[in-house]
């Protein structure tokens, strides 16, 4: 764990701009007085290494000596660095070690210089290609069905031919004529499940695999990330998917030293329980644990039965969230990761060959597949978490007793941190995980969908107040500069959408009355899908929606129901069934009767979202950590999943909202949000320490407070109980000695919650004096 004392440089606070072409480097070093005057202490920066052209994420990498030229280029960088070093703001960068995009073959230069010398290529050991499983050549599955005709060999009297298919181009090798000459084959795209032999960013064929653990490698891949230190451009960085690199803990620390002990993040995904090792050289990890614990905080745990019973109603089934992820984790790894456990188990071939041992080699793959269905975690870093490499084994032998021989000779040989099976699945559990977890399973369980969240478990319904304050706790004493964040490019949702849904607990009654007229009015062929669809449509939906709301839950119903992928995919759509979802979507606009539902439920929860919207904001400004604002989040974030989380941000208006000069129904977020965010850069000794402030009274049970060391935060939780019981009442908090004093409406507090919560449904206090 980085000592935040002897780092280079800690930020108060982050703010995260999706940099494109449409929203450059240039055009982010033009928002940066807006987001000082926010009250913002550091930018936080999209992947701006050079990109494949048109990407509007960057985490397809090309090239890691410069930064894309869309984006702005070295003078872009330059110009936010300038910018953020006159306003005294510092600047953290999202870098992507794990893997490069190749799509664009020509875009890259190493790819394309392995493809075209194969294993003599300076290349060739930047990239994990199992070469032998493809005798000697690159497995690259881009032929659509019946279509190798299109294949077309285009020589060149100069030598540098290509070959073609469609609009794809690939290169010929020196003094080559022929496809069978070539260092690549390419393949159908089927074959990918099973024949594929060079390691992926999950199951995108696109996006291959660099080994950075290689120290020559390494310093290929940071040429340009060294310059921004030695230079002083950059002031830290958050480390896309660690779990996929061979040896994170390593690759740690060799970024540290590369960067002189800067300020680190990883995107690690933490589940329930688990811990962040804490010999990695990172501050910490992007916020995930801390977003599932504001959410649930704030979930009424007396929702979780009706919903619960809903929920088994419209499936004709009860769901166990256990089996669910087991079945749908073993599908990946017999399915689109097939070719990944096919090379393990040729990695264990070799290991037992070498001890004159030897498996069957389909039970190998049987038993490897379930080892990683039965995985408890994203993955193991042995020795660190052996212990979840022996739960996985114990819960595989009573999955499948029948292979009890196989995990015998298994066993030593993945306890073997050295061996080279050990380190191939450590670096494979992480994507069964994602992509039979985040990927599938968040689409088929819609009990409460605000709880089915990256880094989160939904079968964890609520924590109480004293669960939360123990986690706070313990979170300041170990990881007081990770980030928090309610946000990201990559949530399912939007925070204000989930801040909707979560009212649903609160209203279980009235939400099951309202989607069984929606079922019935805009029928779809799962109503336990339907479920899922209509949250989501609550979650982004007003009356006076935005005029692109269609089309952006058509996109979500496309993507949620083929990743759920239990009646339609994306590589087999069953056009009738995806015709009767789009139908339901079109009846939102269409249909004056569900118009009028809608109405009536959103009606009956706005109020309380808000009062929700506004806790989760302030809880995760002040909670121990650094927080993270997602472009455009001081706002409503009523987006769904990416790409519609990736949309512009209209700046100008929440610029003229912070100064006063235009009106949102959302000014009081921005104003809870600038409050936090500027407290917490100029007063930083009040952040300091986490004591839990009890409530007494009638209503205690829905207020969460704390003290951070002299800035105290209270928030409203479960508001639509707290009407119903007829509000505060007597209720009042046990503040420490003095005077104390709410920034967010200027008045002093005796701390009676009736008074004191009277305008905003949260308040965050200082002393007077």
């Amino acid at each position: 764990m980085t000592d935040p004392a002897s780092a280079m440089r800690t930020p108060h606070s982050t703010y995260r701009l999706q940099v494109s072409q449409d929203f450059d480097l240039h055009a982010a070093a033009g928002v940066l007085p807006y987001l000082h005057d926010l009250g913002v202490d550091w930018v936080y920066l999209s992947p701006i290494l050079a990109s494949e052209p048109g990407s509007t994420h960057g985490y397809d990498v090309v090239a890691f000596d410069h930064i894309d030229e869309e984006r702005g280029g070295e003078a872009g960088l330059a110009a936010v660095s300038a910018e953020a070093r006159r306003l005294g703001m510092g600047i953290l960068v999202d870098i992507v070690p794990n893997h490069v995009g190749v799509a664009t073959p020509s875009e890259d230069p190493w790819w394309w210089d392995v493809l075209r010398l194969g294993r003599a290529s300076e290349h060739a050991n930047a990239f994990d290609v199992d070469w032998a499983a493809g005798d000697g050549r690159i497995v690259i599955p881009v032929i659509g069905d019946d279509d190798e005709d299109a294949i077309k060999v285009v020589p060149s009297a100069r030598g540098g031919g290509e070959v073609r298919y469609h609009d794809q181009r690939f290169p010929l090798a020196p003094g080559t004529t022929t496809l069978e000459e070539q260092h690549y084959e390419l393949v159908n795209w089927r074959a990918a499940d099973e024949d594929l032999n060079y390691r992926r960013f999950f199951a995108v064929n696109t996006l291959a695999a660099v080994r950075v653990e290689d120290p020559e490698v390494f310093a290929e891949t940071h040429v340009e990330i060294k310059r921004w230190f030695d230079e002083g451009l950059v002031d830290g960085l958050r480390v896309d998917h660690p779990d996929g690199l061979r040896d994170p803990k390593r690759y740690l620390d060799d970024l540290a030293a590369l960067t002189g002990g800067a300020y680190v993040l990883v995107e690690k995904i933490l589940e329930p329980g688990e811990e962040l090792p804490s010999e990695w050289a990172t501050a910490g990890t992007t916020g995930y644990d801390a977003l599932a614990l504001v959410d649930r905080v704030l979930t009424d745990p007396a929702g979780e039965a009706p919903l619960t019973a809903l929920e088994d109603r419209l499936r004709g089934d009860s769901v166990d969230w256990a089996r669910m992820v087991h079945d749908n984790k073993r599908a990946v790894a017999d399915g689109i990761l097939h070719s990944e456990v096919l090379r393990i188990s040729r990695e264990v071939a070799t290991y037992l060959e070498a001890r004159d041992e030897s498996a069957d080699e389909d039970a190998v793959a049987d038993a490897i597949g379930e080892l990683l269905a039965c995985f408890p975690v994203y993955r193991s870093y042995l020795p660190e978490g052996r212990h979840h490499l022996d739960e996985a084994f114990a819960a595989a032998r009573a999955e499948r007793p029948d292979l009890a021989g196989t995990y015998d000779v298994l066993e030593p040989v993945m306890n073997d941190e050295w061996g080279q099976p050990a380190r191939r699945f450590q670096q494979t559990s992480g994507m069964v995980m994602a992509k039979g977890v985040e990927d599938c399973s968040f689409y088929r369980w819609s009990r409460l969908t605000s709880l089915n969240e990256v880094g989160a478990d939904p079968s964890v319904f609520s924590v109480d107040v004293a669960t939360f304050h123990d986690a706070m706790a313990a979170r300041q004493r170990d990881w007081p500069v990770s980030m928090t964040t309610l946000s990201t490019h990559d949530t399912k949702r939007g925070e204000d959408v989930r801040a909707r849904i979560t009212v649903l607990a609160e209203e279980p009654g009235h939400w099951e009355q309202a989607l069984d007229e929606l079922l019935r009015l805009a029928p779809v062929p799962d109503p336990a899908f339907g479920s899922l669809l209509w949250q989501a449509v609550l979650g982004a939906w007003t009356p006076d929606h935005l005029p692109d709301l269609p089309e952006r839950l058509h996109g979500y119903a496309e993507k949620a129901m083929r990743e759920a992928g239990d009646h339609t995919t994306w590589t087999e759509p069953d056009e009738a069934y995806e015709a009767a979802v789009h139908a339901a979507v079109d009846a939102v606009f269409a249909s004056d009767e569900v118009r009028a539902v809608l109405t009536d439920l959103a009606a009956r929860i706005d109020a309380p979202a808000q009062a929700n919207s506004l806790a989760a904001k302030l809880l995760a400004l002040t909670m121990p950590g650094v927080p993270d604002v997602y472009q455009g989040s001081e706002l409503w974030e009523t987006s769904l999943v990416d790409p519609d989380n990736r949309r512009p941000v209209d700046f100008d208006h929440r610029a003229a909202v912070l100064a006063g000069t235009a009106e949102d129904d959302a000014a009081a977020k921005l104003h809870v949000t600038c409050s936090a965010l500027t407290l917490r850069r100029e007063r930083p000794e009040l952040f300091t320490g986490y004591t839990p402030v009890a409530a007494t009274g009638s209503a205690a049970g829905h207020a969460v407070a704390y003290d951070r060391g002299g800035a105290i935060t209270v928030v409203t939780r479960l508001p639509v109980g707290l009407e119903a019981a007829g509000g505060w009442g007597d209720t009042t908090l046990d503040l420490p000695p003095g005077t104390w004093h709410d920034v967010l409406t200027g008045l002093d507090t005796d701390g009676r919650l009736a008074d004191l919560l009277a305008v905003h449904p949260v308040a965050l206090l200082v002393r007077k004096d």
